[in-house]
């Protein structure tokens, strides 16, 4: 596996770390198991397991994903500013920082990998 498609899985993983802080931090979420830690950590088997330039770009589409959510949601920058405690600050933190990770990752593997296929 290549650095950058290992940057992506541990981008990933800690994505889902970050969201597991948040749930544990008491932010609510609409169903039990918060569903970014399920997708996040689905996305990272996919990058490591399948050996094709597309799952790269699967798992820099779930880094979008999460920070567009984390943007467009009305409580991302509260949590992150520390409004809502330093625990769900942390928390949020660790997850941008993983998904950002992610996505910019991903978009080199998935951009080396295409390069270096047969034509």
């Amino acid at each position: 596996m290549t650095r950058s498609r290992s940057a992506t899985v541990l981008g990933l993983v800690i994505g889902a770390t970050g969201i597991s802080v948040l749930w544990a931090a008491g932010v609510e979420f609409p169903v039990a198991v918060p569903p970014g830690i399920v997708i996040l950590l689905v996305g990272a088997l996919v990058v490591s397991l399948v050996h094709r330039p597309w799952a790269a770009g699967v798992g820099a589409f779930l880094g979008l994903f999460v920070l567009v959510g984390f943007l467009a949601s009305p409580t991302g920058i509260d949590n992150i500013s520390g409004d809502e405690g330093a625990v769900v600050a942390a928390g949020q933190a660790v997850q941008v920082v993983g998904v950002i990770t992610a996505l910019a990752s991903g978009v080199v593997a998935f951009r080396a990998e295409r390069r270096s296929m047969p034509a």
